[in-house]
């Protein structure tokens, strides 16, 4: 076992331990590129440490509510959430799913192994470490976004803050205001990005729906934006969250179906539309989706109500070795 892992096993006292089963080991193993990916000792413990949550959280502790626990992946080098980076987990019917990075979904297959030091869980898939932000649009096809932020050189600075809620319009919303980006220079266009971004807030969909529903926070731009829950929906100035919750390596992503504009700071949601109006006067929508030049996605993004079934990434298939490890763990009690 890594020393690292073992110290935090030690020192953290009950923990939940989420081991995937021997078919998703095989399958981990099939893929291109992860034995030699799972020679990396610091990524090995990373993924390890991503599949321990930090308390005792047998299966009836979940609801049909999503519930966000925090796991004993603490290592700047992977996460930068006050806490430790999290996992959600949520009951669907009788069987209690946790969802990773990317809105990946593991099922669990055996619930409640008791230990003397916590619970174990068996789930049919690895987890998936929370990538940064920039990788996390790209690989969600949030492809304008993720241009957005090369163009501008935004990259590095949303992707190294920490504990961030970001706003990420789809490719559709930057195409409904698409005449509007020819003329922004670069200076606008970072601004309106910043915008995006709640710096120091962690707003995942349970508080932004209540706790923290009708009130205003600070972004990376300087100016608040306005965060409005009426009728289960979650708006941010005039635009509506469509997909929740992309767990991020410093935070959380809400896909929005507009693109704010802190020039019009004043504009308000109207929630009996499905669709809400852009805030950008006079434009136009185009056909190429903005900033997307020379820009692909990796895979297919995650819907409003299902997730997608994952891509071979880095993260995903370094661990062959370590999950060969928690198969170890779960087999020692």
């Amino acid at each position: 076992m890594q020393p690292s892992l073992s110290a935090a096993l030690s020192s953290a006292s009950p923990i939940t331990i989420l081991a995937p089963s021997n078919d998703a080991f095989t399958k981990f193993l099939a893929t291109a590129g992860g034995m030699s990916a799972s020679k990396d000792s610091g990524m090995v413990a990373g993924l390890l440490e991503y599949h321990v949550l930090n308390g005792s959280f047998p299966s009836t502790a979940f609801t049909t509510e999503e519930q966000f626990v925090p796991t004993l992946l603490t290592n700047a080098s992977f996460t930068n959430v006050t806490g430790g980076q999290v996992v959600a987990g949520m009951l669907s019917g009788k069987t209690v799913e946790i969802m990773s990075g990317l809105k990946e979904i593991s099922k669990v297959t055996t619930a409640d192994v008791m230990f003397t030091g916590g619970v174990i869980h068996i789930i049919d898939t690895v987890l998936t470490v929370p990538l940064p932000p920039s990788t996390s649009a790209l690989d969600s096809s949030l492809t304008a976004l993720a241009g957005g932020l090369e163009k501008t050189n935004l990259v590095s600075a949303v992707d190294f803050l920490k504990d961030v809620t970001i706003f990420a319009p789809s490719n559709a919303a930057f195409q409904a205001i698409g005449s509007a980006t020819t003329a922004l220079s670069t200076t606008q266009l970072s601004s309106i990005l910043e915008y995006h971004v709640i710096n120091g807030t962690v707003g995942y969909s349970t508080l932004l729906s209540t706790g923290l529903a009708n009130e205003t926070f600070p972004t990376l731009m300087g100016t608040e934006v306005a965060v409005e829950a009426v009728n289960k929906k979650v708006f941010v100035d005039a635009a509506m969250v469509t997909i929740t919750d992309i767990i991020v390596a410093n935070g959380v992503m809400h896909v929005i179906d507009n693109v704010l504009n802190p020039a019009n700071s004043t504009a308000t949601p109207n929630p009996a539309a499905s669709t809400q109006a852009v805030v950008f006067a006079g434009a136009s929508s185009v056909s190429q989706v903005p900033f997307t030049s020379g820009v692909s996605a990796t895979t297919t993004a995650p819907s409003a109500s299902t997730m997608t079934a994952g891509a071979e990434r880095a993260y995903g298939t370094m661990g062959v070795a370590a999950l060969l490890g928690m198969g170890v763990i779960a087999g020692a009690f």
